[in-house]
């Protein structure tokens, strides 16, 4: 019986001991996949190096979540994007900017983020209707709003001091703009007026300021009837070139990009231009304090609006939807993600971040986080999203501005070959 009972014990270890060695091949059965995100954006250093650190702030808090990213410079970024839209192999994370949001979005590529509002994983309790209206097309909201901007003027305050001339206040004006170009040639230091106006940033505003806009609302003709407004501000930046007010065309064939190029940062240009959202970088690169100012009046209220800075979007070829909008949700809600960010992207939308970041703005932030509480208060609603094609016609408005500040062709005609091809270009959205 003894023998029995040991051999019986014996055949039991080595039964175990062989199911053992099978269950060593078997994965636990609380195991759980791995996850793999990818994500791109377009940047400046600054920016490239922040996300990078909120997406390895994201990776410790979520150990089985793995992000690869990519980063370009932004017409770079858009050229690599293309091949990707057409191969549907895109990012799983998508940065947007709202003159593309129209363009990926009536092409099927774009995942609607409504259900994961809805749902919660994107919270936006302290995110108003208002900052997330930019990223709809319709009722889909296919960007989620990363941070609020506004056009800006920026200056070194003890510049204007140096010249004797007095900052622009809030009630400046586009003659004021002008006057002072006269004084600073008159005083001839060599310090010009300003550099590049991006004509499609700028002339859209001036059309604002005129009770018009760039892009008719359903996006098939122009937004405005009246040429006049087309010779009136390019006929003004035409003049302000050829009085050698502001810099001359050559200036535009170089890297202005770059701090050794832009006269601005050379301290020969006495204002920059831009959003808000480039504050920190600019004096970053600048290497002293600068000041915020308003854009040229008059009704600078119906010009300027509260920009989304840009946009995250999700790719409807994502495999991790659920993953990506957590991470959006992260990005946009969590407080020290934000102390990194900086409001780079813009400020805060979340109420809640932008108060619990007072108390850690540095000067420059603040400067910042005040211009645009006085933006809320002087602005006045942004136009729907840019049209399919705006991309073309911003081409053909600065292929006629460059024409333009060389004197080849009259802004009269200018405004007639505008309309006539931007119309064209525009047509093809009629359904």
């Amino acid at each position: 019986m003894r023998r029995f009972i040991l051999s019986l014990a014996l055949l039991c270890m080595i039964t175990t001991l062989g199911s053992c060695g099978q269950q060593k091949d078997l994965p636990p059965e609380n195991a759980v996949e791995k996850i793999n995100l990818r994500i791109a954006w377009w940047g400046s250093d600054f920016r490239n190096n922040a996300t990078i650190q909120v997406i390895q702030m994201y990776e410790q808090q979520n150990p089985l979540v793995k992000i690869e990213y990519d980063y370009s410079a932004f017409n770079e970024y858009w050229k690599k994007l293309a091949p990707s839209a057409a191969g549907n192999v895109l990012p799983d994370i998508i940065q947007m900017d709202i003159s593309y949001l129209s363009q990926y979005g009536t092409l099927n590529l774009l995942q609607d983020l409504s259900p994961y509002i809805k749902s919660g994983l994107i919270d936006t309790s302290s995110i108003s209707d208002n900052n997330l209206a930019g990223g709809k097309l319709g009722e889909q909201l296919y960007g989620f709003n990363l941070g609020i901007n506004a056009l800006y003027s920026v200056y070194d305050p003890e510049v204007f001091k140096e010249q004797g001339i007095e900052p622009p206040g809030t009630d400046w004006s586009w003659e004021d703009f002008e006057q002072i170009g006269v004084t600073l040639k008159e005083q001839g230091k060599g310090i010009y007026l300003g550099t590049y106006l991006t004509p499609e940033q700028f002339f859209a505003y001036y059309l604002r300021q005129n009770g018009a806009s760039l892009f008719s609302e359903d996006g098939i003709t122009l937004g405005y009837s009246d040429d006049r407004l087309f010779v009136e501000y390019f006929g003004r930046m035409q003049r302000l070139m050829q009085e050698k007010l502001i810099f001359e065309p050559d200036i535009w064939t170089l890297d202005v990009n770059k701090p050794d190029q832009d006269p601005f940062y050379k301290g020969e240009a006495l204002l920059g231009w831009g959003y808000s959202n480039q504050f920190i970088s600019t004096v970053q690169r600048y290497g002293k304090p600068l000041a915020l100012a308003t854009m040229p009046g008059p009704h600078n209220d119906c010009g300027l609006f509260l920009k989304p800075g840009m946009f995250f979007s999700i790719s409807k070829s994502s495999k991790q939807k659920e993953e990506a909008a957590k991470f959006i949700n992260f990005f946009v809600n969590n407080l020290e993600a934000n102390k990194v960010l900086k409001g780079e992207r813009g400020v805060p939308v979340s109420s809640a971040i932008k108060e619990q970041m007072k108390p850690f703005l540095e000067p420059e932030l603040a400067q910042v986080f005040e211009y645009i509480d006085w933006v809320e208060q002087n602005s006045s609603p942004m136009d729907p999203p840019d049209p399919v094609g705006a991309s073309e016609v911003t081409s053909v408005l600065r292929q006629l501005y460059d024409l333009l500040m060389f004197s080849k062709i009259t802004p009269e005609k200018a405004a007639e070959q505008f309309r006539l091809q931007a119309d064209e270009i525009l047509s093809q959205n009629i359904k």
